[in-house]
This record gives structure tokens, C-alpha cells and sequence, in this order.
């Protein structure tokens, strides 16, 4: 059972920066496609990154590309969202996300939270203008 925790939300003024953590947890297999989404409430949750863990292919929704950047750390397990240029319209609980055994280009097309099996608890970020 793949168990994901993340933690390293909070409250920042508009262009500040947050650095958000995903320890993962669980798993033996190294084809894992992870990701990032967001949700405000009463909306869809959206992806915003995703990493496609043995060649550490990016990628990341329009709406954050040049502001935000995934990582990974193998040897803590660990995948991070590195949030720059934060906007009142990033304001929103975020999410990690997982999904075992997958290859690179379906990790490229996994953009919508059913793609995914395992979830966090999410984290919230605020962003005031």
C-alpha cells in the first residue's frame, strides 16, 4: 500500500515562494508516475505537475510553467513542488498523487485525478494579494 504525506503548505503574499514535500512511502517498484494537483473549493481539481519517476521526465500545466518546478529526491523517497512567483489565483489545496507500473509517455498524458490511484491528504496554500 503506497502511502503518500505531504507537508510545507502555508500562507504567502503575492511573489513569494513555497516549497511543497510528498513523502512517499510503500513501494518497492521504481515505475511510478507522480504528481501535483490543486483544488478550490467547488472546482475540479486540476493537475499542475507530474513526474515520471526512473527518468525524472517533467511536466507541468500551462498556468504554472516557468513558476513552478517538480523534483524528486530517490533517496528520501520524497517529490517536491518548488512554487516561485506565487499568484492569489494558485490559492488552493494541493495534492500528491501516484500511480504504480506506468511507462513515460502515459505519465505524460496523466492529467486528470482518475489517472491516479494513491492520494495525500493535501496541503494548503494561500496566497494573498
Amino acid at each position: 500500500q503506497v502511502q503518500l504525506v505531504e507537508s510545507g503548505g502555508g500562507s504567502v503574499q503575492a511573489g513569494g515562494s513555497l516549497r511543497l514535500s510528498c513523502a512517499a512511502s510503500g513501494y518497492t517498484d521504481s515505475r511510478i508516475c507522480m504528481g501535483w494537483f490543486r483544488q478550490v473549493p467547488g472546482k475540479e481539481r486540476e493537475v499542475v505537475a507530474r513526474l515520471y519517476s526512473p527518468t525524472s521526465n517533467t511536466y507541468y500545466a500551462d498556468s504554472v510553467k516557468g513558476r513552478f518546478t517538480i523534483s524528486q529526491d530517490n533517496a528520501k523517497n520524497t517529490l517536491y513542488l518548488q512554487m516561485n512567483s506565487l499568484q492569489p489565483e494558485d490559492t488552493a489545496t494541493y495534492y500528491c498523487a501516484a500511480t504504480l507500473t506506468i511507462d513515460r509517455t502515459w505519465c505524460e498524458r496523466a492529467r486528470t485525478p482518475t489517472d491516479y490511484i494513491y492520494w495525500g491528504q493535501g496541503t494548503q496554500v494561500s496566497v494573498s494579494s
